[in-house]
């Protein structure tokens, strides 16, 4: 993605089956969990720039000695940082005494993060600042073992509003007015409500406290706990609980919009939001790792049975499909699929744009998450291509024909690598006026690969607010003076805001928006539509028995993709830009042939799979009307 657009937060979990001695027989090391760990963290590091998290939870400890292990960092390589300063601490304690390290008792005894049980997190954050308490995993303690808490999760909530009322109707004071706050203690009070009835049916029954409190960690239902807890969620998400007890879940919101996967044999059960990053991690196939149901919660109890339990009732499955286009690793099998068959069903279009002229025309991806809708690009060229060269050999007369032959023959697609990202820049100015000049050199590009008036074609995995577009990758392409430049989008125009995790939370800055506005500004028609889609979407906002309607939906109504797509390429033409600019984008019709499993598709049609997304949707065109900068979340 050409724009910056932060990612989905990535969690994995894991919580081994067998007793830690078991692990140093059989893998020569009692820090296994932890190992394990650490790989399912990098590997998700594309989803979390901002921080990480890690927790663990021992089992059976001695009263009076900790069983709760945290770090969280915020440096520039938070997982490292958290991991550097755990093996920092191990290699303190055993110095002096390294067989130590062969002694599964005395590391759970003395050290930290050699419990059973681990969660770990990172963060790409869509709100709030970049601080060490932003960071999950979140922690309520209790001196009770069964009250204590940690949460993590790759979530939005579009209702935190009413999720804040809540906790205050029930008595409570929570410190801010943010979903994972709300998130947290509203688990937290339907765990102490749990404790609590559980010890008044034991105390009936004339079970002192410090048995009670056994009893109460056997007890416990995890799926009651979570049911009474979500019963007014509203968004993505794919969070994750550890009981201080050894109870642990992962719950799934009921459209499926965030993603999470599991994989469970006799040693270890593993939650991961992908599932190529446990194939790896465990070396398992891609049949071994199955997904968490929406509406599900998969609930591994402290005595290691493993169920799954149906928390909300799953509703029509709308799973986010800026997974397959941008987030999820393309080394997931699906996601490699679903991307080669995303740029293979732009061919027609491309072709189209670039006259069939495949003698003159350069292909392209920038940035690096476009590289396999490219391959497939190409792929679909190749095979047009292929059929093109079948009609000219037929048409060719039967004698005298070998030179025309050869030249037919020769013909494939001009597929080169016109621009390298230097990951070595950082643009540390923070001003815009200060900034437009370090970010024109954050790609280098091929010289000599693309021929005085060529045409060039570039894909890009999608086109949010075109910013960059604009101000750096189109100057940069520029300088290869080619004579065109298409630049394609994997993904269709995006003309709405996300509530459910991505940050794009002011419909003011979609270059597809401001395209409409401009058309409508055009032909007369900006002052009239605007004001009664204005009065219509206040009412959704304000009145909540109003019907929930996605009356920013009427904007687009009036003009096609093409006349939308040409608006696009006219805002984002720089000024004294030579080459004819082309922008072109997958239809919503094709993006759903390629990802058939994933038809959240709300950004680009404004139907969105919870009611909470049509009303954020709706104010955030009041919030546009009315001049505010705020977000609409």
């Amino acid at each position: 993605m050409s724009d910056y657009l932060t990612h989905e937060c990535g969690i994995a979990m894991v919580r081994l089956l067998k007793p830690l001695s078991h692990y140093l027989d059989k893998y020569g090391t009692a820090l296994y969990g932890l190992h394990k760990m650490y790989l399912l963290m990098e590997k998700q590091h594309n989803r979390g720039q901002d921080g990480a998290g890690l927790a663990n939870i021992k089992f059976d400890v001695e009263p009076g000695q900790r069983y709760i292990s945290r770090y969280r960092s915020v440096e520039s390589q938070p997982i490292q940082d958290i991991f550097g300063r755990i093996q920092h601490r191990i290699e303190e304690r055993v110095k002096d005494q390294p067989e130590k390290l062969n002694d599964p008792a005395w590391l759970k005894a003395n050290l930290p993060f050699t419990g059973e049980l681990y969660l770990g997190h990172l963060r790409y954050g869509t709100y709030g600042g970049n601080s060490i308490e932003n960071c999950h995993p979140f922690l309520r303690q209790n001196n009770w073992m069964t009250r204590n808490l940690v949460l993590a999760g790759n979530f939005n909530m579009t209702n935190v509003d009413l999720l804040f009322q809540q906790l205050v109707d029930l008595g409570q004071h929570p410190k801010e007015k943010a979903d994972t706050v709300t998130i947290l203690e509203r688990i937290g009070h339907f765990l102490d409500e749990e404790n609590e009835d559980i010890y008044k049916e034991l105390k009936r029954k004339g079970l002192g406290k410090a048995e009670s409190s056994q009893e109460i960690a056997r007890k416990i239902n995890v799926g009651r706990i979570l049911r009474k807890s979500a019963k007014k969620w509203d968004g993505g998400y794919a969070m994750a609980g550890l009981f201080g007890h050894g109870d642990a879940f992962v719950l799934r919101d009921p459209s499926g919009i965030r993603p999470a996967f599991y994989y469970t044999d006799d040693e270890v059960v593993v939650v991961a939001s992908e599932r190529p990053v446990i194939q790896t991690a465990f070396n398992v196939p891609y049949d071994a790792v199955h997904e968490i149901e929406p509406g599900q919660a998969l609930i591994v109890k402290k005595s290691g049975k493993i169920k799954h339990t149906v928390i909300k009732e799953p509703l029509e499955r709308t799973s986010c499909s800026f997974e397959r286009i941008y987030f999820s690793r393309g080394s997931d099998a699906d996601v490699y699929r679903e991307r080669i068959e995303l740029g293979r069903r732009l061919v027609p279009s491309v072709l189209k744009t670039v006259e069939n002229d495949l003698e003159n025309t350069v292909f392209s991806f920038i940035p690096n998450t476009a590289e396999v809708a490219f391959y497939g690009m190409v792929k679909g060229i190749e095979d047009w291509l292929d059929r093109w060269k079948a009609e000219r050999i037929r048409a060719l007369p039967a004698v005298g024909s070998e030179d025309e032959l050869v030249r037919i023959l020769a013909q494939r697609p001009r597929a080169e690598k016109v621009a390298w990202k230097d990951v070595k820049m950082r643009t540390f100015i923070s001003s815009d006026q200060g900034r437009d000049d370090l970010v024109s050199h954050v790609y280098d590009i091929t010289y000599g690969s693309v021929r005085p008036n060529d045409r060039l074609v570039v894909i890009d995995d999608s086109i949010v607010r075109g910013t960059t577009l604009r101000k750096s990758i189109l100057r940069i392409l520029a300088r290869l003076e080619p004579r065109s430049i298409a630049i394609v989008s994997s993904a269709p125009q995006i003309r709405y805001p996300d509530c459910y995790g991505i940050d794009m939370a002011r419909i003011g800055d979609l270059v597809a928006f401001q395209a409409a506005e401009s058309l409508h500004r055009e032909r007369g028609t900006r002052d009239a539509l605007f004001d009664a889609v204005y009065r219509d979407a206040k009412r959704v906002v304000e009145d909540e028995s109003t019907e929930r309607i996605n009356h920013v939906q009427r904007i687009y109504a009036d003009f096609t993709d093409a006349e939308l797509s040409q608006r696009i390429a006219e805002l984002l033409t720089p000024e004294d830009f030579r080459p004819k600019l082309d922008i072109l984008f997958q239809t919503v019709d094709d993006l759903h042939a390629a990802c058939p499993q994933h038809t959240g598709d709300w950004y680009f049609t404004g139907n969105y799979p919870t009611p909470g997304g049509t009303r954020v949707a709706n104010k955030a065109f009041v919030y546009y009307m009315e001049g505010r900068k705020e977000r609409a979340y």
